[in-house]
C-alpha cells in the first residue's frame, strides 16, 4: 500500500458481502484500503461494468485501473483465481503509464 501511496494512487474494493462478512474479510487479509459492501446484483454490477452471475447472485472478480480523469485504462474480468490483476502488476502498469506520459507518449 505504501508504494501505491507514493504513486498517489487510491485503492478500493467492492463486495456483495453484507457488512459483517466484509468486516471479516478486511480483518482476515488486513486490508488497508476502503471496502464497499452490500452491492446488489445485477444493479450495482451493471453500474460499474462488472461481470456477474445470475445463478449465484455474485459479481465475479473485476479489476479496473483508472487514470486521474477517472477513465478506465485497464480492465480485467475473471471467473476464477487465474488472470486477475495482482497488486504488483497494477503498480507496474501505473508506473509505466506515468513514465510514458512524462516522455510525451
Amino acid at each position: 500500500m505504501e508504494q501505491f501511496k507514493q504513486e498517489n494512487v487510491d485503492v478500493i474494493a467492492l463486495s456483495v458481502d453484507p457488512l459483517e462478512q466484509a468486516k471479516e474479510m478486511v480483518d482476515r487479509v488486513s486490508a488497508a484500503f476502503p471496502v464497499g459492501y452490500g452491492l446488489e446484483v445485477p444493479r450495482d454490477a451493471d453500474k460499474v461494468g462488472a461481470h456477474w452471475e445470475e445463478r449465484r447472485r455474485i459479481i465475479h472478480a473485476t479489476n479496473f485501473i483508472l487514470d486521474s480523469n477517472r477513465k478506465v485504462t485497464q480492465a480485467c474480468y475473471s471467473i476464477g483465481p487465474v488472470g486477475r490483476i495482482v497488486a504488483e502488476d497494477a503498480l507496474r502498469s501505473i508506473q509505466g503509464a506515468k513514465k510514458r506520459k512524462a516522455q510525451g507518449g
